[in-house]
């Protein structure tokens, strides 16, 4: 019998896993460069956006800022705290990582997304470099690809078509709360929440867009913070 550290997957178990992933990347990633191409961006940096960000949402809601004439500090602290999360997943793989695997950290930590995160974590024993390269950069080559792709049938499609695309952030944060909601009620409070933070601080008060979002992350993270404390504790 196999003991549990000595679990091995190679570059064919991870292509198969990647498989779903590339799959379900390539059409959100077209969608990506459709809007960014709508938004009056070239080739060059869209295609570019995706190869240095590499992250679904925080781009789509990095491209809406953008399009809202928000400055650098309000973007780069927007999706530095919605991709908070990225910390929580890399230390929690970080363990299950072969000793050797140290000094790719850096090339590994790029890679995860919640997809990736999701399918490693139910893998058993050490997970060596020819699995987890193969498994997040077949994903990344498809976010790039579809990015490419999208931009190019941005001057193709028909413009109600291509408006009627961006519907897709407000569907992809619905797919995510939707599952969460199942469990409890906490998230869709707190999706609420963050909804009418966000009006108060921009309709009422008059902050910027992307100030308004910084803030209500900020307020409505530690209000969640308390109330699933709360929670686990009645439990």
């Amino acid at each position: 019998m196999i003991a549990y550290n000595e679990l091995k997957y190679d570059a064919k178990e991870g292509f198969y896993d990647a498989l779903p992933m590339m799959i379900g990347f390539i059409p959100i990633a077209m969608t990506f460069g459709v809007l960014a191409k709508n938004a009056g961006m070239d080739m060059f940096n869209t295609v570019l956006f995706s190869i240095l960000v590499f992250a679904g949402a925080s781009q789509f809601i990095a491209l809406n800022l953008l399009m809202a004439g928000c400055s650098a500090g309000e973007i780069i602290i927007t999706t530095l705290l919605v991709n908070f999360r990225h910390f929580l997943m890399s230390a929690s793989l970080s363990n299950r990582l072969d000793k050797s695997l140290k000094k790719l950290s850096p090339i590994i930590a790029f890679g995860v997304t919640d997809e990736s995160f999701s399918i490693m974590s139910f893998k058993e024993g050490k997970l060596n470099k020819e699995y987890i390269i193969t498994l997040e950069y077949l994903a990344y080559f498809a976010w790039v690809v579809g990015t490419f792709l999208g931009f190019l049938l941005g001057g193709i499609l028909p413009v109600s078509l291509t408006n009627a695309m961006g519907i897709s952030l407000y569907a992809m944060f619905i797919a995510i709360l939707v599952p969460e909601v199942k469990k409890s009620n906490i998230p869709l409070v707190l999706a609420l929440l963050s909804g009418l933070s966000n009006f108060i601080f921009k309709s009422i008060v008059g902050l910027q867009s992307g100030w308004s979002i910084v803030l209500s992350i900020i307020l409505v993270s530690m209000l969640g913070v308390y109330m699933f404390e709360g929670r686990t504790k009645n439990e």
